[in-house]
């Protein structure tokens, strides 16, 4: 790993640890729309183990691959802040789910099922299922909740400073008890879903061969998790 004067060799790092660049590429990767290359991730990844590597001190007394791990996850962020990575089409689609969910729920007085919530968008269920495809990537709190995009957008929702920061509500111990109440209303299969992924943080396909599903479908019940989980939590985001 070290050449003669001490300093780290380059092309052992990369055959060290290239792997766990693609190891942490392909984790992340799940949790984003389809419109987001690994690749892309991959190389953001790359270049931050070339910044770790010139970073790097051995007298700071943290093991490098630790070192190496904050500042490619670092980089991967970096890039996907730089870019459009959560399309507005995204966030319309979950919208349309969400809104549909509401209305259904209203109308039924209770949890709707999946075909409920395709009979309300007056959709056939394969089509509501590609909805919730295109819906992927989708999270409880987004950024763009706290922007004004022309849209009715938090503000619009509530009087606040305008210093409110996502973290902070996340922090909230009557948001995470109000969170805990809403996932334990999820039907069972979407709960099971949520927590092998958030809590056992298994990939889609790891939990699509526990519950004997494709990865795809994994997905569409993850979208409709969050969708659902918005609905409940519309007070707070």
């Amino acid at each position: 790993m070290y050449t003669a004067q001490g300093t780290l060799d380059r092309t052992s790092a990369i055959q060290r640890y290239g792997p766990m660049v693609r190891r942490m590429a392909s984790q992340l990767i799940g949790r984003l729309p389809a419109n987001v290359e690994l690749d892309d991730l991959v190389q953001a990844g790359m270049i931050g183990l070339f910044d770790a590597m010139t970073r790097y001190e051995t007298d700071r007394g943290a093991q490098f691959e630790t070192f190496a791990t904050q500042r490619v996850r670092g980089a991967m962020l970096d890039e996907l802040r730089g870019s459009d990575w959560l399309p507005r089409s995204v966030r319309r689609n979950q919208r349309t789910i969400e809104s549909a969910i509401h209305r259904a729920e209203q109308r039924l007085g209770r949890a709707p099922a999946e075909a409920d919530i395709a009979e309300e968008l007056g959709l056939p269920l394969a089509e509501y299922q590609r909805l919730l495809d295109d819906a992927r990537g989708a999270q409880l709190v987004h950024l763009d909740d706290y922007d004004d995009d022309g849209d009715e957008g938090f503000l619009d929702r509530h009087v606040v400073s305008s210093d409110v920061d996502p973290q902070e509500i996340l922090g909230d111990s009557r948001f995470r008890h109000a969170l805990v109440a809403a996932i334990e209303k999820l039907p069972e299969r979407e709960r099971l879903v949520m927590g092998m992924y958030y809590e056992q943080e298994m990939n889609l396909k790891e939990i699509g061969a526990v519950l004997g599903v494709t990865e795809s479908r994994i997905s569409q019940l993850h979208s409709q998790a969050v969708a659902r989980l918005r609905t409940q939590m519309k007070q707070w985001i």
